[in-house]
């Protein structure tokens, strides 16, 4: 009989990982969108993302099937905060635009994002003192959550050229996350052979941070990590700034997320809708008198 105990745990413990990696399979397949896109979502990122509003046609699908197939697969959860489409749409084109090059991708180590109103401190407050926080990838009990301020999501996206996009530093963070450790190395998306000199580089970088001598965000300087996510926002934010100023990390973030945005940002045109624009829901009629009926 003393040795009940141990052969419950024999006998169970097999039955729990079977139900533990079960669970995680299913929760690293995602759904894929079967409905059409909302033609009010697509007004939406017209309106608000820069970089979606830079896509062709093609591009410009793909685009909506990711945010909408992100949104069927992460719940978007106010905290003391109403949640519109405006918040969902933005917090999923955040998610997209870093991956968007990758086809596949899918946020495995994320299944809800918690939506404050403005910054909170260490303990999640939103009252009180040291609230100096605007976003944060969730860890032990809070794994597989992100949290994000609902003014700094915003700001993220009004302010072009700004070289800051809160959101985008969060997510950047779960991709550095994905192959276990976030550490500044995304090795899942950077070719092993280029690992060690992003490294060096990176310390280069961060001693620059320090001496004065850069102009990337000091945040930048407190580790590998947040270096990573910090010059990540910049290079999406501020595309040919970052080439012309640091040529050797824009050539490396155009290697880690393949794509080219200084040659994007040569033919960026104003991002705006008019009121006798073409309605990009792609109706034929003035957005005026479509899509744009509540506005004007």
């Amino acid at each position: 009989m003393q040795n009940l105990p141990v052969i419950i745990f024999l006998i169970i413990f097999p039955f729990f990982l079977y139900l533990l990696f079960k669970y995680l399979g299913k929760r690293a397949k995602w759904k894929d969108p079967t409905e059409p896109f909302p033609v009010k979502w697509r007004n939406i990122l017209s309106d608000k993302v820069d970089f979606y509003f830079d896509l062709n046609d093609e591009e410009k699908t793909l685009f909506e099937f990711k945010v909408q197939q992100f949104l069927l697969n992460t719940r978007i959860t106010g905290i003391e905060t109403d949640v519109d489409d405006t918040d969902r749409v933005l917090v999923a084109a955040s998610a997209v635009i870093p991956i968007f090059q990758f086809r596949n991708w899918i946020y495995s180590n994320l299944y809800e994002v918690l939506l404050y109103s403005d910054s909170f401190n260490d303990d999640f407050k939103t009252e009180g003192k040291d609230r100096n926080i605007l976003g944060m990838v969730g860890t032990g009990y809070m794994e597989g959550k992100m949290i994000l301020s609902k003014s700094s999501l915003y700001h993220g996206f009004a302010n072009e050229n700004d070289k800051s996009n809160t959101a985008i530093h969060e997510f950047v963070h779960l991709i550095d996350k994905a192959d276990g450790v976030i550490d500044g190395i995304p090795s899942l998306l950077l070719d092993r052979q280029y690992s060690i000199p992003w490294i060096e580089l990176m310390r280069k970088s961060i001693d620059e941070i320090y001496e004065g001598m850069s102009d990337i965000n000091p945040y930048g300087a407190t580790n590998k990590a947040e270096f990573f996510s910090v010059i990540s926002e910049y290079f999406f934010e501020n595309p040919k700034l970052l080439e012309d100023k640091h040529p050797e990390l824009y050539k490396y973030l155009e290697k880690i997320f393949h794509v080219d945005l200084a040659e994007r940002a040569k033919d960026h045109k104003k991002k705006s809708i008019s009121r006798n624009d073409p309605c990009p829901c792609g109706s034929g009629k003035k957005f005026k008198k479509c899509c744009g009926k509540e506005h004007f």
